[in-house]
């Protein structure tokens, strides 16, 4: 008795073969005899459709993508980059106002620079006509150069807000008290300015503000065009105001003793030069394309250093002119 033989083998060594074209051939019949199996009668039924309107199987259906929502695409909102750490501050973001250039929005860096220079030029107002009080009103001139206490409460008072605002985050960010505190620093920095210039001539006064004047403008136009970086050379700056502050120590206590003229004058052309840098240093700090520069929230930071070095170049050049 002979035994059927299996089908042939399907060619499966590689799936990814296309299927046989036209479908693969029926076995051939039996040997031996056996009859071929009768086909289904009618043949075979097709199943039902699946309730709810699902897709016969056979096939996925081809994909139409995901649907769009209805209505317009809101725009994507770009992140604000940080690329550096604070200067100074060991990567905790901010130190007294001054980190490295994250490139801040155009806009935003625009907005700030118009509001600390307005505010310097409300403080430059001020100081100017206190200085002019004190120059030109004689009774006024004679009162201050009879009390000398003047200066010296106003230097106090001077003292202790350029302090609070220098070293406090706090209060020179939260308003209103940074502009209270600001206010009071420039009327006290106003009148110490004032009872100096009262002891000058009115001629030295003038021609003291027209080189000030100048001096700042030009600064302010170079700052704004050149490449060179002043913020990159943080370390010189801080030398610099080292040698300024003990040269003014020893001239003060030479001075006590003898008066010599040369020596005065040396330590005024030594800070008027010192301080004319100082203003192109905070200048660049404004910026925002520099290597370090002033967070926009700093506005009054950075206003009140610009109004002071300009007030310190004003003094230290009365000093050289008064004395010609």
């Amino acid at each position: 008795m002979s035994y059927p033989s299996a089908p042939p083998p399907y060619d499966d060594k590689n799936p990814l073969n296309p299927p046989h074209p036209g479908g693969y051939p029926q076995p051939g019949g039996y040997p031996g005899g056996y009859p071929q199996p009768a086909p289904y009668p009618g043949g075979y039924p097709q199943p039902a459709p699946y309730p709810g309107g699902y897709p016969q199987p056979g096939g996925y259906a081809p994909s139409g993508g995901y649907p769009y929502p209805a209505g317009p695409v809101p725009p994507m909102t770009a992140l604000p980059m940080d690329l550096g750490d604070s200067y100074g501050s060991g990567g905790s973001g901010e130190d007294n106002g001054l980190r490295s250039s994250d490139w801040d929005d155009k806009k935003v860096r625009h907005a700030f620079i118009r509001k600390v220079y307005t505010i310097i030029s409300v403080q430059l107002l001020v100081t100017v006509g206190i200085i002019a009080v004190f120059t030109f009103v004689s009774r006024v001139n004679t009162f201050v150069r009879r009390n000398i206490a003047i200066y010296y409460a106003s230097y106090a008072v001077f003292l202790v807000t350029y302090l609070v605002l220098a070293c406090c985050k706090g209060p020179r960010r939260r308003f209103p008290w940074n502009i209270i505190l600001l206010s009071i620093f420039t009327l006290a920095m106003s009148f110490m300015t004032g009872t100096i210039a009262s002891m000058y001539s009115t001629k030295a006064v003038l021609i003291s503000m027209g080189i000030t004047a100048v001096v700042a403008i030009i600064v302010t136009i170079f700052c704004f065009q050149t490449k060179v970086d002043f913020t990159s050379c943080t370390g010189l700056f801080c030398v610099l105001g080292i040698v300024v502050m003990v040269t003014g120590i020893i001239t003060a206590i030479v001075l006590s003793f003898k008066y010599i003229a040369w020596l005065h004058m040396l330590y005024a052309a030594i800070g008027a030069i010192v301080f004319t840098l100082f203003l192109a240093y905070n200048t660049q700090l404004l910026l925002g394309n520099r290597k370090n520069t002033i967070s926009p929230e700093e506005y009054v930071y950075g206003a009140m250093e610009i109004y002071m070095n300009i007030v310190q170049i004003f003094t230290f050049l009365l000093q050289i002119v008064g004395r010609s």
